[in-house]
């Protein structure tokens, strides 16, 4: 049999026989909020030159999409606040083979963005709100208005996405009492919602991530005291497990990293938003991929070799421990 060449559509399949065909794509470090979470009170972001330019991103993006990847989502920190980010939606957008592009995002900006970004060739949108409270939106992101977060929301349902997606990272004693209110807020509005369980990324001080567990299957026990949850076979590629809300078209997803991980099906990949390849959410096995791009510019074949090489040592699955913090790298960090 005739070696399929480089520079024909091709496939990525890691050592478990898992297609990779979804790249995560963070565009920066840098976020206007602060989610306890996420990052810590005080963060160093990285500087200017270490961050991959435009056309960086576009030709790692076009690599990807060359060796079989069919999804990208544009991630941070806040896609939203990179500069020109309208120009790399543009040429993502434009990119031969690729299904979908989306983005993750905490949504301030949309009120001005919904329309240029979607004019631009996205086609979803995920969008991140953890309360509906006011003081309480503050205090988990130390610095977030909620009322821009709704704003951003309804200027999004305007435009007419193909489909947005809320999602809700839930904290025992913190927002866990406020479960059916975010979903009722997305069924309200036709939306599709997922709650998200904390994973333990980056030294935090805000809390103690072990005494605010609480696993995706009491969020549902919560749920179906309001709401008659059905099975559901679809799914957007991503780890989200969903159901069907009866008599509504939302469904309500639910992404649990610590309870009931997604491995066994993962079908993805990220690149930071300094070009490390990361081949598992919760490990550190990476490639730099800024050093290929930046030695040797319009090297594509040198790119997806080592891009392909890669997979090679995608692991089987992640550990995780909310007691322990072996992923020292913060979320905005690894783009989420």
């Amino acid at each position: 049999m005739e070696s399929t060449s480089l520079s024909q559509p091709a496939s990525l399949i890691d050592p478990f026989g898992r297609s990779v065909n979804y790249l995560r794509l963070s565009v920066t470090d840098r976020c206007n909020l602060r989610c306890t979470y996420c990052m810590a009170e005080e963060m160093t972001f990285l500087p200017k030159q270490q961050i991959l330019s435009l056309e960086e991103l576009r030709d790692a993006a076009t690599a990807f999409v060359e060796l079989g990847i069919r999804k990208i989502r544009l991630t941070g920190g806040e896609p939203l606040i990179r500069r020109d980010i309208l120009k790399l939606v543009s040429s993502l957008a434009a990119l031969p083979g690729l299904d979908e592009l989306t983005m993750t995002t905490n949504g301030v900006y949309l009120p001005s963005m919904a329309q240029p970004l979607k004019d631009a060739g996205m086609s979803r949108l995920n969008i991140s709100i953890d309360s509906l409270k006011i003081e309480r939106f503050k205090q988990l992101t130390r610095v977030g208005d909620l009322s821009q977060v709704l704003d951003g929301i309804h200027a999004a349902n305007v435009v007419g996405f193909n489909k947005i997606k809320l999602n809700a990272v839930i904290l025992a004693g913190f927002n866990d009492d406020e479960v059916i209110d975010l979903a009722s807020f997305a069924v309200d509005n036709g939306l599709d919602i997922s709650f998200i369980e904390e994973m333990p990324l980056g030294e935090i001080s805000s809390h103690k991530r072990a005494a605010t567990q609480i696993t995706s299957a009491q969020i549902r026990d919560q749920l179906e005291s309001k709401f008659t949850l059905l099975d559901s076979t679809e799914t957007t590629g991503g780890p989200s497990r969903y159901r069907q809300v009866a008599n509504s078209d939302s469904k309500i997803g639910f992404i649990s990293p610590m309870s009931n991980n997604f491995c066994e099906s993962c079908n993805r990949v990220r690149m930071t938003a300094e070009g490390r390849l990361l081949l598992c959410l919760g490990n550190e096995h990476s490639l730099d991929l800024r050093e290929i791009l930046r030695s040797h510019p319009g090297d594509s074949e040198r790119l997806k070799s080592k891009i392909i090489q890669a997979i090679a040592d995608k692991p089987e699955r992640h550990y995780f421990d909310p007691d322990q913090v072996d992923i020292v790298r913060f979320m905005n960090m690894t783009g989420g």
